[in-house]
């Protein structure tokens, strides 16, 4: 070899050393400043989500049911007039698939590429209580597991830029005589000696057939098995956009996105006291706004997910940046929850200018999980909170939630970086704080400033919490440090 290519040569070997300590010592300060914006500014992330979260955009052509043979106010179903003007929207590019004033009668309904459904005012689609409606099965999910179950009663996969929209009513015609009973509980129709999702061969089966890592494909249920439907629910879809419609009467979780991304559910109304009854569960999901909305539900108002156990790691997509605004909670067991389905970790969540308020709303702010579930919470950030009255907590962390049997297991969820600023609270119920780590792996840095609790049971109960710090937090008319 020549003296220049021995140079030549030379000179690529550290150029190649030079590049990858740049890249290292760049990622370093990345990461850092990273780290650094989710503790001293936060906000500024927050404002972030708001501006990059766009709401999708659609042809201004319209395509009314009623012209697909859609007829209000009678017996006759209208999912094929539905799903004829869905179609014909994506085909030519999309827009607008109007429900025009009246009662129509529904199956489940299927999304498409760049379909906005819209309910005009006066609308309401009523959709079917019967589960034979709900064939073929699809890919959806139940409790944190993926299978093949009923569709959901509004449902889409894979698709982009979509929307429902408008000031109708969605109305899941779920109740104690359907749908409900199916959870086993006799607060919900169900009678002692009648089928529910408690049987060896339904819920439990999914969950063993989960651990076992069988494929989706073949997690078959459906007919006989009593798992239900959630109302919507995209499924790894981008630009989503659910706006000012009202929500009643869900058989499951009502707004479900999942493995999800872009999306903005702003001045919905879901008024619904089912079992499951969450308003909104994003799942594996990110960049999401919910704001302007009122919930009022027989579970979480907002439950923020990421997978149950072995599946939930195996996935490994944490839900992340999630900004909720100006939303009011009325009954519900959370307000804003996080868990207890997270096994892929939740981050970067912000909750400001939001009214709870209830007798029947449990706590404000809950995290829940325990060491099956394990996962991660962390960064996140609540300020300008009015709470009227909850019934347990205004602040709760459990890492030992207990359902369906034992939860114990060696998978210890690791929870940090939870802030609330700016609150104002009538009646905190039993506790303030009500925070419980594991001794081997404690809650870390829980901040309170600025909190105000007038009346409350007990200041606080905390166990294994490392770094909780009350700045100008007064409980019981007495500042607490």
């Amino acid at each position: 070899m020549g003296d220049s290519g021995f140079f030549s040569n030379y000179c690529s070997e550290k150029l190649t050393i030079y590049l990858s300590l740049f890249t290292v010592i760049f990622f370093q300060i990345q990461g850092t400043a990273q780290n650094s914006d989710y503790t001293s500014t936060p906000w500024a992330q927050a404002d972030l989500i708001s501006k990059t979260v766009k709401v999708p955009a659609f042809k201004s052509k319209t395509y009314n049911i009623t012209n697909f043979g859609a007829t209000a106010n009678d017996s006759n179903s209208d999912t094929q007039a539905i799903k004829a003007a869905i179609a014909t929207c994506t085909k030519n590019g999309g827009g607008k698939v109007i429900i025009p004033e009246g009662i129509f009668l529904s199956g489940p309904i299927h999304l498409e590429d760049n379909v906005n459904l819209h309910l005009e005012t006066g609308s309401e689609i009523q959709f079917s209580s019967n589960p034979n409606d709900y064939y073929p099965l699809v890919h959806t999910s139940f409790e944190g597991n993926e299978l093949m179950n009923y569709s959901p009663l509004i449902y889409a996969k894979g698709k982009k830029n979509i929307a429902i929209t408008g000031n109708g009513i969605l109305n899941g015609n779920a109740s104690k005589d359907n749908w409900w009973p199916w959870v086993g509980k006799d607060t919900y129709g169900w009678v002692e000696g009648n089928p529910s999702q408690h049987l060896p061969e339904n819920r439990d089966r999914l969950v063993e057939m989960a651990e076992n890592n069988v494929p989706v494909s073949e997690r078959i249920f459906g007919n006989g098995h009593y798992l239900r439907p959630a109302f919507i629910q995209p499924l790894e879809c981008e630009n989503i956009l659910i706006q000012d419609v009202k929500i009643i009467n869900a058989p499951f979780w009502v707004i479900h996105p999942l493995k999800s991304q872009n999306i903005i559910v702003d001045g919905v109304t879901v008024e619904s006291h089912g079992p499951n009854n969450d308003g909104c569960d994003p799942e594996y999901s990110k960049n999401i706004i919910i704001k302007n909305c009122i919930f009022n539900t027989g579970d979480d108002c907002i439950a923020i997910k990421s997978g149950r156990n072995d599946e939930g790691r195996r996935v490994a997509i944490a839900s992340e940046n999630i900004l909720v605004q100006n939303c009011k909670m009325i009954d519900g067991h959370g307000g804003v929850v996080m868990g207890s389905e997270i096994s892929a970790g939740v981050r970067n969540v912000f909750v400001e200018n939001c009214e709870m308020d209830s007798p029947n709303l449990d706590r404000a702010i809950r995290i829940k999980t325990n060491s099956k579930r394990g996962g991660f919470v962390e960064n996140v950030f609540v300020r300008n909170l009015k709470v009227g009255q909850v019934k347990e907590a205004v602040l709760k962390i459990n890492l030992f939630y207990g359902i369906y049997k034992n939860q114990s297991g060696t998978n210890f969820p690791k929870i940090k970086n939870i802030n609330l600023e700016n609150i104002t609270v009538d009646n905190g119920g039993k506790y303030g704080i009500l925070a419980l780590g594991h001794k081997d792996y404690p809650i870390e840095d829980v901040t309170l400033k600025n909190v105000t609790i007038n009346t409350v049971g007990q200041t606080q109960k905390v166990e294994h919490v490392d770094n909780l710090k009350l700045i100008n937090t007064h409980i019981n008319q007495t500042e607490t440090n």
